[in-house]
């Protein structure tokens, strides 16, 4: 188990975790370039603080965009203000950063590690600091998308992904089934489509209805072919909430909409939605009728 730090205070193998960046980089960026200027302790060795480590992510992600390093350098002391650019850089000015926090930093720091004890540890900081909504909006969405680009980049390996993958899903189980509501609440089914194994997207969209007073129930990763259906003829929820990340349950089988779609027809007292990036070119050229795509968690609810 890794040792905990105090809060804001970062030792360069924690930057190099968090960041993604190697140490001999951090160092590179911080001699060459003086984009940070760590506190040096008695003993020599540098502490790195939090406004260190964003400074660090928002280089990285303009040398991502096709930034030298050099102007990445330059336009992120300038947004701190302290130097003035007098040539104009070759891309647009507004620039998206990850605007981190620091529980952020630590579940990165913890999963790059695939340290089980302290990511569980952070996320129940973060759920306890912050109360569910903002948990999930500023914790658990920007730590998920962030792995998702190390993933692709390579900077993660396949077990590190699963791992911080494994310990949000876990946690957002058991904030569920622990989850307060009134027996008279309207019924949400969330379901993966068919061949679909990411379910953390569903997870997310319930806790956020039950937010907003639903009863929930989940039908996990995969399901098996008929599966929505026997849920939805046995509980009859008031809307059914699909999620398809990935493109494979259509390639799988290419009339599972416009089945899906006939079933729904069927049951007109409840509503059908299809969400996901997966979902989104699929449904496009689909000519359904009973079942809607989902642009906005509001949209939805209401």
């Amino acid at each position: 188990m890794m040792q905990s730090r105090p809060s804001g205070n970062y030792n360069i193998q924690q930057v190099s975790n968090v960041t993604g960046l190697s140490k001999q980089v951090i160092r590179k960026w911080e001699e060459r370039y003086e984009l940070i200027q760590p506190e040096r302790l008695d003993n020599g060795y540098r502490i790195y603080s939090e406004e260190d480590v964003k400074k660090l992510l928002k280089v990285k992600t303009l040398s991502e965009k096709g930034y030298s390093l050099k102007q990445a350098v330059a336009q992120v002391l300038e947004e701190d203000g302290i130097v003035q650019m007098e040539s104009e850089l070759p891309f647009a000015q507004e620039e998206s950063y990850p605007e981190f926090n620091d529980f952020v930093f630590k579940l990165l720091e913890h999963g790059t590690a695939c340290d089980e004890i302290e990511l569980n540890y952070a996320l129940q900081q973060a759920y306890f600091h912050y109360g569910l909504d903002n948990f999930l909006n500023k914790v658990v969405l920007p730590f998920l998308h962030e792995v998702g680009n190390r993933w692709e980049k390579e900077e993660w390996d396949e077990y590190q992904e699963a791992v911080s993958s494994m310990m949000v899903r876990d946690f957002l189980v058991q904030i569920r089934r622990n989850f307060h509501y009134r027996d008279d609440a309207p019924l949400v089914l969330g379901c993966c489509l068919p061949h679909e194994t990411h379910e953390i997207p569903v997870h997310i969209l319930l806790l956020q209805f039950m937010m907003k007073g639903w009863k929930s129930v989940l039908i996990g990763a995969s399901p098996a072919p008929g599966a929505i259906e026997s849920m939805v003829e046995k509980l009859k929820p008031q809307k059914v909430l699909m999620s398809a990340s990935t493109s494979i349950p259509f390639e799988r089988n290419p009339k599972l909409l416009a089945s899906l779609d006939q079933f729904a027809e069927q049951h007109k007292e409840t509503k059908f939605y299809i969400g996901g990036p997966g979902s989104m070119q699929y449904f496009a050229c689909k000519n359904l009728k009973n079942i809607s795509l989902a642009n906005s968690l509001e949209e939805v609810i209401n």
